[in-house]
């Protein structure tokens, strides 16, 4: 899943900010952090404004406060320190009349100011000197640059700003605040993908051009591909800042270590076809009939990396080897953009929604959500999610289409997509996880990119836990989960397990208690517990929860009307010991005592 941590915290105080602030949040894709009792329905509640707001910082969250620039000055001044690591901090009065960056101002704090002042039509109050004298912010290049020494900014700007002419390379178009060196002449602000050491007041800028394409055997140990790279990129002095991407061959798309070394050098890793390796083979410097017999292709650090590099691009430092792993590194002509390359791993999140009211959608289910580019589930279950939709791709499919929902789902993150597969609920729990499991282990064809891909459960809150929350307490000892459902399991089995659980004395949750053309399933149930219950044992029937439509009855278990009950329904029916009252405001409040009295009285 994507770092939550770097996406923009848009702090609301109160409701007036809030109109505001969430056309804010939507146009930098970011979290509405709300004061809670304060603010409606937030991404992230709180309740200490200044503890929240020291906590984003340290965490290095850029923070945008829809309130008065004072607040945030006082909550994070003395969190104040390296304004090099700073993250963005800005302040924007509640309607939106003024944009002032506060912090981190050469850590995209300006450009974001930028942006939310030309949403709202208002000039950014931006302070930073070389950007209001020169034009230009020397430490904030473009994607798909980086700068080698970020120190000698300020004595660059300082230069400049006594009068002094400051040249760059040709390449640096982006600078055009700055002339061209003449020819010959070594520029001021220079490029280069090697180490390098810039002269005082001077700068070095790396170009995203560097490939590093790897090989390795099944399970290779991280450090072991780790070390190699490493030797190889000190073997011919390049800078890490110039490398775009790790890169391999598609087969390699679930290798831990590929995906390690990717994350350890802060670059995408990405994967490329055996058709496209082919393709260049014959530029190959060290091709390998071992492993074209092993992988099909007759190199794979090499052809990866001249593939990522395209056109115009060449490999600058032949195949490297370890016993287990191989490395080679391509040179790109212009700065890369990752996402043009082959395909990243595909991820599937499969997603519990909870009983489908905001407030019980877990956070990890909410970034889930955000992250994906595509949905797919029941139509009703992404309704449920729509406040999140803007821009998903949704893959609807009808109820009873389990298992075309799961082989569409993982065919996309075969794609290399980020896919969630919506249910309600928790989906471990009668839901989709265990048949995209299922699917994978009986090995049906799904492709091998979805047998590859990045499977993530995402749980939510069960009916079970939401209908026990409603009621009081009535799971707090040992319970029991069965599905009255027979269009999968055939009924005397179904029975059995209610037998089981009556004679085990255990609470006994049902789910799909009942439908139009199932109805006897939930009288013979009932009727087997009874048998083993006390006729007054508390019975909860919960529907809708979390929705409009919520209903809850408790009622003795003699008193159960089955009519009463709907395939929406949960049936939860205590154990011997579990008990019902009534609370002062006249609701029936049920709990399963865990055995505390007794222990009380033994301790006595």
């Amino acid at each position: 899943m994507r770092d939550a941590g770097l996406r923009p915290a848009v702090i609301l105080l109160s409701t007036s900010a809030e109109a505001t602030g969430r056309r804010i949040a939507a146009l930098v894709d970011g979290e509405v952090h709300g004061l809670a009792g304060r603010v409606t329905d937030p991404d992230v509640p709180f309740s200490d404004t200044m503890d929240h707001l020291r906590k984003l910082f340290a965490d290095g969250r850029p923070i945008i406060g829809v309130c008065a620039a004072g607040i945030l000055i006082r909550a994070l001044a003395p969190a104040l320190g390296d304004k090099r690591t700073e993250p963005p901090v800005i302040a924007i009065a509640e309607d939106g009349s003024a944009v002032v960056p506060l912090l981190g101002g050469h850590r995209g704090a300006n450009a974001l100011a930028r942006r939310i002042a030309e949403m709202v039509s208002v000039q950014p109050a931006i302070t930073t000197a070389s950007d209001v004298r020169l034009g230009i912010a020397l430490d904030e290049p473009p994607a798909g640059w980086g700068l080698a020494n970020p120190d000698g900014v300020k004595q660059a700007t300082a230069r400049m700003l006594a009068g002094e002419t400051l040249t760059r390379d040709t390449a640096l178009d982006w600078l055009d605040a700055l002339p061209v060196a003449v020819p010959g002449a070594v520029p001021d602000v220079s490029i280069s993908v090697n180490i390098a050491e810039a002269s005082p007041g001077a700068l070095v800028y790396h170009p995203k051009t560097l490939i590093v394409g790897v090989g390795s055997d099944r399970g290779c140990p991280p450090e072991d591909l780790d070390r190699l790279v490493e030797a190889t990129l000190d073997e011919a002095a390049l800078a890490r800042a110039a490398i775009a991407c790790v890169v391999s061959i598609d087969r390699k798309a679930d290798e831990p270590a590929v995906h390690a070394l990717a994350e350890r050098l802060g670059v995408p890793a990405r994967f490329v076809a055996a058709d496209e390796i082919k393709a260049v083979e014959d530029r190959l410097p060290n091709p390998s009939e071992i492993v074209r017999a092993e992988v099909g292709v007759a190199g794979v650090a090499e052809g990866a990396a001249i593939v990522a590099a395209g056109e115009g691009g060449r490999l600058i430092v032949d195949k490297r080897k370890s016993p287990r792993a191989t490395c080679a590194i391509g040179l790109a002509p212009s700065p890369v953009d990752p996402a043009t390359i082959g395909r990243p791993r595909g991820r599937l999140f499969v997603v519990g929604l909870g009983p489908g009211s905001l407030p019980w959608r877990t956070p990890e289910a909410t970034e889930a959500l955000r992250e994906a580019t595509d949905w797919v589930g029941y139509g009703l279950y992404l309704d449920l999610a729509a406040d999140l939709g803007a821009g998903k791709t949704e893959h609807r499919f009808a109820l009873g289409e389990e298992e075309l929902r799961v082989r569409h789902a993982l065919k996309l993150a075969g794609e290399g997509k980020t896919v969630a597969l919506i249910c309600s609920g928790d989906p471990g729990i009668y839901a989709m996880a265990t048949l995209v499991y299922e699917v994978l282990d009986q090995g049906e064809d799904v492709g091998d990119g979805a047998r590859r891909a990045d499977i993530h459960i995402v749980p939510g809150i069960s009916a079970v836990q939401a209908a026990a929350a409603r009621a009081g307490a009535p799971i707090g000892h040992d319970v029991c989960l069965i599905s009255l459902s027979d269009l999968m399991t055939p009924w005397p089995a179904i029975e059995r397990r209610v037998e089981a659980a009556a004679q085990g004395d255990f609470v006994t949750a049902f789910y799909n208690p009942r439908s139009m053309r199932r109805t006897a399933q939930i009288v013979r149930a009932l009727e087997i517990l009874s048998a083993e219950r006390p006729p007054d044992t508390p019975v909860i029937i919960a529907a809708q929860l979390g929705r409009p439509e919520e209903a809850l009855t408790v009622v003795p278990l003699r008193e159960v009307d089955p009519a009463q009950v709907d395939m929406l329904s949960l049936v939860i029916v205590g154990a011997s010991s579990t008990k019902s009252f009534r609370d002062g405001a006249g609701r029936a409040r049920v709990y399963t005592p865990r055995g505390y009295q007794t222990k009380r009285e033994a301790a006595e």
